[in-house]
């Protein structure tokens, strides 16, 4: 028995160096070793004897262990979600293990702080922690755990009172991603737009301004209450858990950012988010929502209640069309959603049984309403899962009359896709999907339509997804 404190926590930690040595005999397999690092950070937490000086240097070292192999793993499952050859498997496993690495990793900090005289490196380890929960949740599009702000918002004003500084940046880094959207971005680009978050998060304001937030303050939370944070509309009501908060001076060299790699297309790669314009893309994505003004929809919206018929994929969207080897669509194969708004530009659905991993941003999907026999084609934008079963996706329709067509580039022989004209009238813009890898990269198209020979001259980048390469062109037609 232990008297006064006296004596060593009862703990396989307790000694530095057997905390090294069991670090040091962690499975060599990443996911396992994540899984033990976790629950010796349960165990950190509720083990009594521990200095709080000594608890928070466990966690450290453990923390230290998880790094790398947590760079491995989301490297891995970053790159497996981008192949169409990626195991689903396997990047559900990763998953998986990562999201219940940072759960149990903020529950276990979270119940370490002493909220009297809270350790700093814990307290910004716990948000940490948090932040990435709700990253992991954003790769797969939620559902958005409330409990998940609650706690972070808890925590975060108990550093406020204490005092400890370090944990603004570290908070506002996941409030800020948050309020980015990343329901509308892909999971690489996801990863980047965190990345940038957090290079630019020591710019950002956050103040205790009441219901008149200053210059540079678009946003807002209250810190009583487990929410994340929304936009300021109209001002918020007045009470002592708002806070506002926004980009502040990281406007300035945001823009600064941009105009630099428009000059130069040079954006360095980060993660596995390679393309330079895909990364200037992202860019201008956060300014856009960093703007004084919100962002206004090009197309006004009408609430509409009807079901679509849906088939995914590039190669669903041929076979709905009569473009694949079958010769009748598989309607076993086809989703039923329901629409809720329609505008110019697209749809809003539900989709009530989220039954595979395809569905994310950038998936091609045909769509067919109840009831009609021709078929649209359409690009997923958004996707927001509100529970584990059921989504809220936004639908840019990319075109009301689609057909398949066979195009020919000079000297690589013939490729079958989908001829795309545009869904807004009198634009003159025409698009040609095509599988992955197939189309060279600033070529011509040609192609024999209704007995006339049309010519696709390529205008500007393509977008590329996991099974489809989407180019826009202007069309031409060669006079006999």
């Amino acid at each position: 028995m232990k008297l006064f404190g006296a004596g060593k926590p009862d703990h396989p930690m307790a000694d530095r160096k057997d905390a090294t040595r069991l670090l040091g005999e962690l499975p060599a397999q990443d996911l396992k070793a994540l899984e033990e690092l976790a629950h010796w950070y349960e165990s950190l937490s509720g083990a009594e004897g521990f200095k709080p000086e000594e608890r928070a240097q466990r966690f450290a070292m453990v923390d230290e262990a998880a790094q790398p192999r947590l760079r491995k793993v989301s490297k891995d499952y970053l790159a497996s979600v981008r192949s169409a050859k990626g195991s689903r498997a396997q990047e559900n496993l990763i998953w998986t293990r990562v999201h219940d690495y940072w759960r149990l990793t903020g529950q276990a900090l979270a119940k370490a702080i002493d909220s009297s005289k809270p350790q700093p490196a814990i307290v910004l380890g716990a948000l940490r922690a948090f932040g990435q929960q709700l990253k992991w949740q954003q790769l797969r599009y939620g559902p958005i755990e409330p409990e998940v702000w609650g706690q972070m918002n808890r925590i975060y004003l108990v550093a406020e009172t204490r005092a400890i500084a370090e944990a603004r940046t570290e908070y506002l880094k996941a409030a800020m991603f948050s309020a980015a959207s990343p329901d509308s971005l892909l999971a690489s680009e996801i990863d980047y737009a965190e990345r940038t978050i957090a290079d630019l998060a020591p710019h950002f304001l956050m103040g205790n301004v009441g219901n008149a937030p200053g210059p540079g303050m678009i946003y807002w939370i209250d810190l009583a209450r487990a929410m994340a944070p929304l936009r300021i509309v109209k001002p918020p009501q007045a009470t002592p858990g708002l806070r506002c908060f926004g980009p502040g001076n990281a406007m300035t060299s945001l823009q600064a950012l941009i105009q630099k790699n428009e000059q130069m297309r040079d954006l360095p790669p980060s993660g596995v988010l390679q393309d330079p314009e895909a990364a200037l893309e992202v860019l201008k994505h956060l300014a856009m929502l960093w703007s004084p003004e919100p962002p206004e929809r090009r197309h006004p919206r009408h609430s509409v209640k009807s079901r679509l018929t849906i088939a995914h994929g590039f190669a669903g969207a041929m076979d709905a069309l009569g473009g694949a080897d079958s010769l009748d669509f598989n309607v076993k194969a086809a989703e039923s959603w329901v629409v809720e708004n329609v505008s110019a530009g697209g749809f809003g659905a539900i989709v009530p049984q989220v039954k595979t991993d395809w569905l994310r941003v950038g998936a091609l999907i045909a769509l067919q309403p109840d009831g009609g026999t021709n078929w649209i084609v359409g690009a997923v934008r958004r996707v927001a899962r509100s529970t584990p079963n059921e989504a809220r996706v936004g639908i840019e329709t990319l075109s009301r009359a689609p057909r398949v067509a066979r195009f020919r580039v000079k000297g690589l022989g013939e490729e079958t896709g989908l001829l795309l004209p545009s869904a807004v009238l009198g634009s003159g813009e025409v698009a040609v999907a095509l599988r992955t890898g197939v189309y060279p990269p600033g070529t011509n198209l040609e192609a024999t339509i209704d007995g006339r020979e049309h010519v696709y001259l390529p205008q500007g980048a393509s977008e590329r997804s996991e099974d489809y390469e989407l180019v826009r062109f202007r069309e031409m037609i060669r006079e006999a």
